[in-house]
């Protein structure tokens, strides 16, 4: 990753339109604040062909222009005092209403999700999920297929990537729990010390902010430095500051709650307030966000699973926020269009998922003595073969308890579905190779 260049200052491009004639003609020719459904920053200006009659430097000037008549600033300030702000788009308009019909406060929800049945299943499935990618985000080496088995198990932790990823999961499930209280300073230092104990360089640094002495910013191992945050001295103020945003203090004007989640996501990761564990925390206050404002199905998706496949583009989002004019609308799409992403993934596999169940249903409709939670595993089991479960696993992807998790298996076992062996001092059960056979041969 590289920093964008920066654009030409203002003053310069004011210099360019050096009569009333040919500001107009430029504005004349730049009838937008996107050229061709993006919003570019300088770094891809520069390298496009202008408009007939225009320098790359006018192009964007004109830009410039059409993107103030659209400007809404916000109180996040940047270590000079100048505000962030961002721009109201038709693009962004757009996406926000995607994300409207899909995130729970319209319409489009997906009925087994409103069951609560298979509700708890979902639940734990986004809760791995944005645990893990959150994690090998900030550098967890842990593998998805490992780290899986660890939370289906309750194994404790074998190394620091492995802590960061449970602290992830135990840190989800208490967002969820905080979701109707208000966000204050105190609340973020909980979540960053759920998220960061026993797993940082500098043991005490869970749950409080970076000290004066403590020298913290962004770079790559090659030593480049991409983002230095405000002095720590500035902290306590500018996370009082943070938290009204937040609870919708601030500003006068409305802002859409999912612009208002992303410029918290973004706030806590460009104060960097903690020795380490910012991405983290700044995803989970993102989530928080959601849910405080009644996006209810985002119990049930994962961002960072679709920010790890491009890890490049989400911080040059970043950059190309810092290098602009403090224009967050660079941020804001990207963000707009990775939530918009993992909706329709949920929603994708909400379908598919059911269509599995429709097709399992019709050999499982020989044996109605099996409840919900069997059937979910035996449907499982059929497209696993030779897939191990246990007792804990069992338990903990159906959030029921050990006892349950025992005699679900062990009936399963008795019908031959399962095939129960011992494990060390613990019984396993393997779904069979035969099972749609055996399925389908079983009498009830």
């Amino acid at each position: 990753m590289r920093i964008p260049q920066k654009p030409p200052p203002m003053e310069e491009l004011l210099a360019i339109a050096k009569t009333p004639d040919r500001f107009i003609e430029i504005l004349s020719k730049v009838t937008s604040p996107t050229y061709d459904g993006k919003y570019l920053h300088w770094e891809d200006v520069r390298f496009r062909p202008p408009p007939a009659g225009l320098s790359p430097k006018e192009w964007w000037f004109g830009l410039k222009m059409r993107r103030r008549n659209d400007d809404r600033l916000i109180p996040l300030k940047d270590s000079s005092g100048k505000q962030f702000r961002f721009a109201v788009l038709d693009l962004m308009t757009d996406l926000l209403h995607q994300i409207d019909r899909g995130g729970g406060t319209f319409v489009e929800i997906p009925e087994p999700i409103t069951n609560a049945e298979q509700r708890d299943r979902y639940v734990v499935r986004s809760l791995m999920e944005e645990a893990i990618t959150s994690s090998q985000l900030e550098g967890a080496a842990t593998t998805r297929e490992v780290a899986k088995q660890m939370l289906a198990e309750k194994r404790k932790p074998r190394d620091r990537s492995e802590q960061m990823i449970l602290n992830n999961y135990v840190t989800m499930q208490r967002i969820v729990e905080l979701k109707d209280k208000p966000l204050s300073p105190e609340m973020v230092l909980e979540v960053h010390r759920e998220i960061s104990q026993n797993s940082l360089d500098i043991p005490d640094g869970a749950g409080r902010f970076r000290r004066p002495n403590e020298n913290i910013n962004v770079s790559d191992v090659e030593g480049t430095v991409f983002h230095t945050p405000p002095p720590a001295t500035e902290l306590p103020q500018r996370m009082e500051e943070m938290c009204k945003f937040a609870n919708g203090e601030t500003p006068k004007f409305f802002v859409h709650p999912v612009v208002r989640g992303i410029i918290l996501h973004f706030w806590l990761a460009y104060d960097h307030p903690f020795v380490d564990g910012n991405g983290r925390t700044a995803r989970a206050l993102f989530y928080w966000q959601m849910l405080h404002s009644r996006y209810w199905l985002f119990e049930f998706i994962s961002i960072s699973q679709f920010l790890r496949k491009a890890p490049v583009q989400y911080g040059t989002a970043f950059l190309q926020t810092e290098t602009d004019d403090n224009d967050l609308t660079y941020f804001l799409l990207h963000q707009c269009e990775t939530i918009r992403r993992a909706l329709k993934e949920l929603h994708d596999y909400v379908a598919r998922k059911s269509s599995e169940t429709r097709t399992c249903l019709d050999a499982l409709h020989k044996h109605p003595e099996l409840n919900h939670r069997q059937q979910a595993l035996i449907s499982h089991a059929l497209r696993h073969p030779g897939f191990t479960y246990s007792i804990a696993s069992h338990g903990s992807r159906q959030a029921i308890s050990y006892a349950t998790a025992r005699a679900d298996l062990l009936r399963l076992a008795r019908l031959r579905l399962l095939e129960q062996r011992k494990s060390g001092h613990a019984f396993v059960f393997v779904a069979p190779k035969d099972l749609e056979a055996r399925l389908s041969s079983r009498k009830t």
